[in-house]
């Protein structure tokens, strides 16, 4: 199946279990893979026929930059359904949600999860 990819999306939300986490925020980093059939969209040259990406971004950083979760899987899972839901050309999506900063003892390069959704 064919994909659309957004990668990198640089979120800043108030996600978290600590307190601190919920009053001072931080960054998130989100990468969203959705499948689809692009081949009405390449022969067509027309973007109705497949998944407008920038008004994906805007989904992810709505849920990204509002209201608070405990856990970054809950942030994921969030973004995917609404994806699943606002967008019917989509049947499968990726969702991964990193947390650079996450409050981990010790030196670490990223936390991240990653939910895979299917429309059902």
């Amino acid at each position: 199946m064919d994909k659309i990819k957004l990668t990198g999306l640089d979120f800043y939300g108030y996600h978290g279990c600590l307190p601190e986490e919920r009053e001072q925020g931080q960054q998130f980093l989100v990468d969203i893979t959705m499948y689809a059939d692009l081949k009405p969209a390449g022969e067509t040259d027309d973007l109705a026929a497949t998944v407008n990406y920038a008004e994906v971004y805007e989904t992810a950083k709505q849920i990204a930059e509002g209201e608070p979760c405990r856990l970054i899987e809950a942030v994921g899972e969030r973004i995917a359904s609404a994806i699943l839901k606002g967008y019917d050309k989509v049947q499968k999506v990726r969702v991964m949600v990193h947390k650079p900063q996450a409050p981990i003892p010790g030196k670490f390069e990223d936390a991240a999860i990653c939910v895979v959704r299917t429309r059902s």
